[in-house]
């Protein structure tokens, strides 16, 4: 049983002078240098940055995929240094969900079944997965259609499934790497007031992307390059929120 839990005054993400690097012809290539950062319950924070600026292993880190070379990340105020795999996994699952720029829905399954598959990963059988994934659909705006499989389904709202899905384990988190970055530019901007509403319901969201305009609309950009952070901005957006 995972025993983190959240307050208003407990930094929901804490990352303390991370870094990490791969091994590159024969040598490491250092891909995060000395990462400061840390994001409150309830902030919606956009990680924006070149191609190779290292954001996505930020995201990768934060969502306990990977385990960083040196530094420390706390998740609801507990580190994970030291955590087995299993472990990490038990925060992936009960805290975090993910949203990716490829949906990666399960292709002859349907909405409903590709929300509830999150809830195969519990050690006991989740008795209403049906309803908990129903009223994860009706949330993205999708409870018409439950039983459509992703070839019936726009991009968009294959990636409402998507966030459906994330949201099936009632997590702190979300992390949302690209989520717009194969859809138009209309249906980007109904998945970012998706996450809007989502972070006004309560969600702690961090986004990456590359598109300046979709970070805007985040209350905080972190600027990524080469490694390093290179600027964390406050916004201050009327009636953004």
């Amino acid at each position: 049983m995972n025993e983190l839990s959240s307050s208003a005054s407990t930094p929901t993400i804490q990352c303390e002078q991370l870094s990490h690097s791969f091994p590159m012809a024969g040598e490491r290539f250092q891909v995060l240098k000395g990462i400061d950062l840390t994001v409150m319950p309830g902030e919606m924070v956009a990680i924006i940055g070149p191609s190779g600026s290292g954001k996505s292993t930020l995201m990768n880190l934060i969502g306990c995929l990977m385990t960083p070379e040196q530094g420390e990340l706390k998740i609801l105020g507990k580190s994970t240094s030291g955590l087995t795999k299993a472990q990490l996994a038990d925060v992936r699952r009960d805290h975090i969900g993910f949203v990716f720029q490829q949906f990666n829905l399960l292709a002859r399954t349907s909405a409903l079944d590709n929300v509830k598959m999150p809830l195969m990963y519990h050690d006991e059988p989740i008795k209403d997965a049906d309803e908990r994934a129903r009223a994860c659909l009706e949330s993205v705006g999708l409870g018409d259609r439950l039983h459509n499989h992703p070839s019936q389904l726009s991009g968009g709202q294959q990636q409402r499934v998507a966030i459906a899905r994330a949201l099936i384990n009632r997590p702190d988190i979300l992390l949302a790497d690209e989520p717009t970055g194969a859809l138009d530019t209309h249906t980007s901007g109904e998945i970012m007031a998706l996450f809007r509403k989502l972070n006004n319901a309560g969600h702690t969201v961090v986004l990456v992307t590359h598109e300046m305009e979709v970070a805007e609309q985040a209350d905080r950009i972190v600027m990524v390059r080469d490694g390093c952070l290179l600027q964390d901005s406050s916004q201050h957006l009327e009636g953004a929120k």
